[in-house]
């Protein structure tokens, strides 16, 4: 037992060691962190160094990750959104599904004998990686995105697809001998529990989750958690359904509860390491030997599957009114084959449908384009989208509203308030902004702007920048509004300038530029918090901004000083410790002045 203790402590230590070394490295070159999982799996697999030659097992194990992946989303997905995927459950998911393993299985049966082995493959190659997908719109923070949620809609309903093919394979085998009344009654009992899951799960999971919380032991409600998750994909399990799907009802149940963060911020470190083990899992069962033995069958298949998916998935995704640029990417991140064609390609062989040979070759394809699916997201993402976004680019606009006097450069969430209330006042503007996305969103809402960037000058003459009164500098980007502040400064040193700061050093190096009146885009907003925040904490009203008011006082004139030296730290550093006392001293001496008025006033009173 010792032994086999101490084989089990090697092997962590070794895939620990690999993911480590290999991970950071393949971020550090940008491909990511899948890559890196994927090639530490080769590595450490049968067919190059061979510390472990049983990656099936490792795999088995691994898939628990994509299950705490799933419980993870469903916390994220309130019963009422996930009411709100519906449509793109059954439009985008359904259609997806549905024409691809069409498509695929006709393609199949170009090759394929039975009929039988042409469906399993089709279904098989229709679904995507869970895992991988979610990994990898995290990872680039693009979830949120209308391809990352169309993405997610049709991998939620690829998930729920797995249970009705699992179901098709011994019904294809012709080894189901059940009448249709005891698959009613089956379906009946399955439907039953799943409803008790639901509505017991709705009100039960929440005492119980109450009453391991109130113990106050931190590694207990971790156990509790997982144990959670556990038993529901196991009782899902039992009952022939996805583990997967289990877990996801049961984040679903718990997305509205005041056990929702700490359930994600004790599961999130397991599903990690999980998910890293199921990648490095899918690198050790990639047969290498097979794939030099036909590389160029290998390769051409999977680039034949990906190459369907993607425009199957792009025409989906057209229809379902997203824009190229993002029907792009849905096309590209679920174009590859997923972890689930293990599971159904396994099932189908115990079955004897399709032979051993055969599904080897559709695993290896599959793995394949699964590696593929990162590298292709990253080049499409890095270096094709920028190339067609500037090509693409539409002409910048000619300015026809003649002389007016304010010129805005920038209309976004800042300069749209200066906008604003100008048109209120029948104040005539010029706005500029450099984001076509951005012009036609304002446009829609009535909002003259005009797409161009104000640091050209032919676009600054156009807008008569010269006749203004005031440039409004409302750029977000820093570089880009100190080149624009250094146009306008050189070319019209009579116009005033009024510029956003996106902080002191921004600050400073408008003020070195001659632009003498900014502000700091979040300064007004910090100082009226903060002066809630000393009524909160017992202050008087008036106390708390007399006292906010002083502090803004001397900090403008600390921005001021500091300009002098602003390229020297360690006189900043210097600086900002001296303002700190003299702030001390100026609120201590207004504190003692209110204090005197006070009792003087109380003295006149009392005489």
């Amino acid at each position: 037992m010792l032994a086999a203790m101490s084989t089990f402590l090697e092997s962590t230590a070794l895939l620990l060691l690999a993911a480590v070394i290999a991970v950071p490295l393949s971020r550090a070159i940008g491909l990511g962190a899948v890559i890196g999982y994927l090639a530490a799996g080769i590595i450490l697999g049968p067919h190059v160094t061979a510390f472990f030659v049983d990656g099936e097992a490792i795999l088995h194990f691994a898939e628990f990750g994509v299950v705490l992946l799933l419980f993870i989303i469903g916390l994220e997905l309130q019963p009422s959104r996930l009411w709100v995927l519906r449509k793109s459950l059954l439009g985008q998911g359904l259609s997806q599904v549905a024409v691809t393993s069409l498509l695929i299985a006709l393609l199949a049966g170009l090759f394929i004998g039975p009929w039988t082995a042409t469906i399993i493959v089709g279904g098989a190659l229709a679904l995507s990686s869970t895992a991988f997908v979610l990994q990898l719109l995290a990872e680039r923070k693009e979830l949120p995105h209308e391809h990352g949620r169309a993405a997610f809609s049709i991998l939620l309903f690829q998930d729920i697809a797995v249970i009705p093919m699992l179901v098709l394979i011994p019904l294809l085998a012709g080894k189901s001998d059940t009448s249709y009344v005891d698959m009613l009654v089956e379906a009946a009992r399955v439907t039953a529990i799943l409803l008790l899951v639901v509505v017991g799960g709705r009100y039960l999971l929440r005492h119980f989750l109450r009453l391991i919380h109130n113990a106050g032991v931190r590694e207990i409600s971790t156990a509790a958690a997982l144990l959670l998750v556990l038993g529901i994909s196991l009782l899902m399990h039992k009952l022939g359904l996805s583990m997967a799907l289990g877990a996801f009802i049961a984040g679903v149940l718990l997305a509205d509860s005041e056990f929702r963060h700490q359930l994600e911020a004790d599961i999130e470190p397991f599903k990690g390491l999980l998910l890293g083990l199921f990648f490095m899992s899918v690198g050790m069962t990639a047969n290498l030997d097979l794939l030099l033995a036909e590389p160029l069958l290998i390769l051409l298949l999977a680039l034949g599957l990906i190459a369907t998916k993607a425009a199957i998935l792009f025409a989906i995704g057209k229809v379902s009114g997203l824009a190229n640029k993002s029907a792009v990417r849905l096309a590209l991140v679920l174009s590859q084959g997923g972890e689930f064609a293990f599971v159904i390609l396994s099932t189908a062989i115990g079955h004897s449908l399709i032979p051993v040979e055969l599904a080897d070759r559709l695993i290896l394809v599959v793995t394949v384009s699964m590696m593929s699916t990162p590298l292709l997201y990253g080049l499409y993402s890095s270096w094709v989208e920028p190339r067609m976004e500037v090509s693409s680019q539409p002409v910048y606009d000619t300015p026809d509203q003649g002389e007016v006097p304010v010129v805005i450069a920038g209309f976004g969430r800042f300069g749209q308030m200066s906008g604003r209330l100008l048109r209120t006042l029948d104040v005539p503007f010029t706005a500029l902004d450099i984001s076509p996305d951005q012009v036609d969103v304002v446009r829609r809402f009535g909002n003259p702007v005009h797409y161009g960037d104000a640091g050209r000058l032919d676009l600054l003459d156009a807008a008569h920048v010269d006749k203004a009164a005031v440039f409004i500098l409302a750029v977000d980007e820093m570089e880009a509004s100190l080149r624009i502040a250094r146009a306008v400064r050189h070319e019209y040193p009579h116009v005033r300038i009024l510029a956003r700061a996106r902080n002191r050093k921004h600050a400073h190096l408008l003020m070195d530029l001659g632009v003498h009146w900014l502000v700091r885009e979040t300064q007004l907003s910090a100082l009226a918090m903060a002066e809630e925040l000393l009524v909160q904490l017992g202050r008087p009203a008036d106390e708390a901004r007399r006292m906010v008011a002083t502090f803004r006082q001397h900090d403008d004139e600390i921005l001021q000083r500091q300009q002098a030296v602003h390229h020297d730290q360690q006189k900043v550093i210097q600086s900002a410790k001296e303002a700190a006392d003299e702030l001390r001293t100026l609120l201590e001496s207004d504190r003692a002045s209110v204090k005197k008025s006070v009792r003087d006033a109380m003295r006149d009173k009392d005489d």
